[in-house]
């Protein structure tokens, strides 16, 4: 089991539509990401900066950042792209971060 951390960008004035989409996620991407081997998935939010930062725990190879060629991510993403910062192809622009500590 391995962890991973990233942020992403919320565009200003969307934190309710973003909770409220992440509150209704869809069955079938929660299920993807189960499959996957993600688990403990948590976003958290900076509204100073609109950072959001996401940390996950993988039972696989592949973080829910590494799934875009699934057509589920691929919708979602185009969901969520009139709300987030985002690349060409509608996923979000992501910046990996170094674990620099941890405590069990």
């Amino acid at each position: 089991m391995s962890r991973v951390s990233f942020k992403m960008y919320l565009k200003p004035g969307y934190k309710e539509e973003y909770k409220k989409r992440h509150d209704a996620i869809w069955p079938e991407l929660k299920k993807l990401l189960q499959e996957t081997g993600i688990s403990n998935y948590s976003i958290f939010l900076d509204e100073e900066t609109h950072t959001l930062f996401g940390v996950q725990e993988i039972d696989g190879n592949a973080s829910s950042q590494q799934l875009g060629s699934n057509p589920i991510v691929q919708k979602w993403w185009a969901f969520m792209a009139d709300i987030m910062e985002t690349n060409p192809d509608n996923s979000p622009v992501t910046k990996p971060l170094e674990e620099v500590f941890y405590m069990e």
